[in-house]
Parts: C-alpha cells; structure tokens; sequence
C-alpha cells in the first residue's frame, strides 16, 4: 500500500486490485470476525458466562460506546488515511474477537467486546465514507447491493461451517473464536500489502460537519440505532431464553436468514434504483411496524418458534433497505462533507444505542412483549420521518420543505 493512485488511474488495474475490488474484499472480511462473534455469543454467555438479561444488556451497552465514539474519526483521518484506518480496524475487529472465549465472565467480556467493537465501528464508519467516495451517484445503488450480496454470502460461508462442524467435530468457542478472528485480520493485512493507496477525487473535510439542511438524515440515522438495539440485543437472544435453541440451531436460523438475503442483496439495490429513496424507506419502516409487533404477539399469543424465525427472516431482509439511507445522503451531500458525515451520522445512530440497551434490559425483565411493543413504536416514527423524504433528492431539495425554505441552510 506504499503506492498511491487515483481512481482514474485505478481503472488500468486488474478488475480485483480497483478500488470497487478493495470494498468487496473488506465486505467479505468483516462478517467473518464479527458473525462468528454474533452467532456464537448469544449461547456463550448462557451457557458458559451464566449471563441474564440485564447482563447482555450491559454488554451491548458498551459494544454500542465506540459507535457512539465514532465522530473521532474526523480528528483521526488528519494524521491517518481513510483507507489505511479501515484495514486497521479490521485487524482490530480481528484480534478482539479473536481471543474473546479466554475471559467469560462479566468483566472479562466487557474488555474484549469493547475492543472488537471498536475495530468493528470504525471500519464501517470509513467504510461507508469510502464507498459513497468511490462510486458513482448512478452505479451506487446496484454495487451496494452487490457489496450486501458479498457480506451475505460471506455470513452464509460462517454459518454453515459452524452447523455442519460445531457437534461433528466437537468444536469449543474458543477454536471458532481464534479461527474466525484470525482469519479476517490476515485479510486486512493482505489488504495492506495488495492494494495501492487510492486517492479520491474530493479532499474530506477535517473537521465536525453538522448542517441543518442535513436533519432529515441525521433523525433518520437516529431512529435506526434507536430500534436496531431490539433486533440485535433481543431477538437473538429470545430463541436461547424462550425456545432454548443449542449453537448449531440458532446457527441453521442464522443461515437460513443468510440465505434468504444473500438470495435478495441484489435486488435490494435494484429496487432503490427503480423506485428511488422515499418509496424504499416508507416500505421498509412501514414493515417492521407489523414485524415488530408480531414480535410481541410471539410472547401475548404464545406463538411458536416457526413463527419467531419467520420474523427474523423478514426483519433482516427489511433492514437492507436501509442502503436507501445511504444514497439519500450522497444525494444531498457536499461531497466534502462525506467522511466527516458519515463520523458524525455513526455517532447519532449510536445516542440511542447507548442509551436504551440498560432501560430495554430492565424492561425484558418484566415483559419481554413491551420491548418489541416499544419497537414498533419507534419504527412508526421512523415511517413518519420517512414520509419527509423527497421524491428527487438533491442538494437544495432535501426534505418536502426544501421548496418552502427562502435562504441556504448550512
């Protein structure tokens, strides 16, 4: 990575070492350290660490604080390039995950979840800055797409090992913890070594960018982090607590849900594409208003465990129109502003993160149908900013008020 080029001049390179070939490899990467973290964690700390509710809560909550760090990135791109701080990230993301079965318990996984977490949140802080850099306004909505395709399948290549191995070959956490770890940080430093420094054609801000004409964005960013912590806290960890799924199981409900969406990535850019950034977004939080709220109905109406996989399913094929977001903002961006945007967004998608996790935890102790009741409301107000969306976003049209607004907004 000692040579640096431009993305024009990438072009003569061979179609893997170009800079789009660099964002898939680092999509395939990271799933890899972090879904065999996630796949693994829900059953390790019941099983072995003898966590309750309010103790994954607790965990979650400091997962989320590198999230809610991630405007630092601004002050860490002056002294070190974007590119090279992902690659970092990913060894960071790497080795935490890499060594997290060595201390369960309570404090022991605070440490480590705190440091895979914080590779994890800064790689796809500058991840997303690179890619809304690196593509096109017109191409971005079909390679996003591709690239979500890419980290399903990479997923999907995680799970099905570890339903296929875990029983037949008497696997520990310990050896799929160290394996998968490993593996994504001998990709990031083949990275280091395979791919030149790519220059963009704009220079990013190095400061704190925050613009009123980018409110509707940053309401959105936070209603995401806000009804995310649901599906990443608690229903995963619902089919261990209520239908005491084993690894393997949770694991073959991973990889059907991976199948399902890896089968789906493509279109999902293709439909942002053809139906633009409103229409995605009101269908997708129109949907997980009723998710959510079967969700509830899994614990009121006793609903079997067919239907709480099923759910699981549709919420996560859902959450991959979020990349409408994505778009939305390239739209209406300075392009300067991109890196320090996506920093800033990052840090509001993750206030609420950090602050519902200890509240949803006390919460689940009571009733657990009052979480996922909570998570609907929150998708309805997502559903409501939605409708806020202008059909041709653009910079000077980035909200239906845009056309009512007398003088700039900076």
């Amino acid at each position: 990575m000692l040579s640096k080029m431009t993305l024009d001049e990438a072009r003569s390179l061979p179609k893997w070492r170009q800079p789009v070939g660099l964002l898939f490899v680092m999509a395939i990467a990271m799933p890899i350290a972090f879904y065999v973290w996630s796949a693994l964690l829900n059953n390790f700390v019941k099983e072995v660490a003898g966590f309750d509710g309010f103790d994954i809560s607790a965990l979650h909550f400091v997962r989320e604080i590198p999230g809610f760090l991630a405007f630092l990135v601004v002050f860490l791109i002056i002294v070190i390039r974007e590119q090279v701080l992902g690659l970092v990230s990913l060894v960071i993301l790497g080795i935490g995950t890499a060594f997290t079965a060595w201390f369960p318990s309570l404090q022991g996984l605070l440490v480590l979840t705190f440091i895979s977490s914080l590779g994890f949140h800064y790689y796809e802080t500058v991840n997303q800055s690179l890619q809304l850099q690196w593509l096109s306004k017109e191409r971005a909505p079909h390679v996003l797409g591709w690239l979500m395709g890419a980290g399903s399948a990479s997923m999907l290549v995680v799970y099905v090992l570890i339903v296929l191995m875990w029983d037949s070959m008497s696997l520990s956490y310990n050896i799929v913890y160290m394996v998968g770890g490993l593996v994504t940080t001998a990709i990031a430093l083949f990275c280091f070594v395979a791919y030149p420094q790519f220059e963009s054609p704009t220079p990013q801000a190095k400061k704190i960018v925050l613009r009123k004409r980018y409110w509707l964005y940053y309401a959105l960013q936070f209603m995401s982090g806000a009804r995310r912590q649901i599906i990443t806290i608690f229903a995963g960890y619902m089919m261990v607590a209520k239908f005491g799924l084993a690894v393997h199981e949770v694991t073959g409900l991973y990889l059907i849900n991976l199948v399902v969406n890896t089968l789906a990535a493509p279109f999902v850019g293709k439909a942002v594409a053809r139906f633009g950034e409103r229409v995605t977004l009101i269908f997708e939080y129109g949907g997980l208003v009723l998710v959510f709220l079967a969700y509830s109905g899994v614990y009121w109406f006793g609903w079997g465990i067919l239907v709480a996989s099923a759910l699981y399913v549709v919420d996560h094929i859902l959450f991959g129109l979020a990349l409408a977001l994505k778009t939305y903002f390239q739209k209406i961006a300075d392009p300067q502003d991109i890196a320090p945007t996506a920093a800033v967004a990052f840090t509001i998608n993750h206030i609420a993160a950090v602050l519902l996790p200890l509240p949803l935890g006390l919460l689940w102790l009571y009733s657990p149908a009052a979480v996922f009741s909570a998570a609907a409301v929150m998708a309805l107000i997502s559903l409501g900013l939605s409708l806020l969306v202008p059909r041709h976003p653009e910079k000077g049209n980035e909200t239906r008020f845009s056309q009512y607004r007398t003088a700039p907004a900076e």
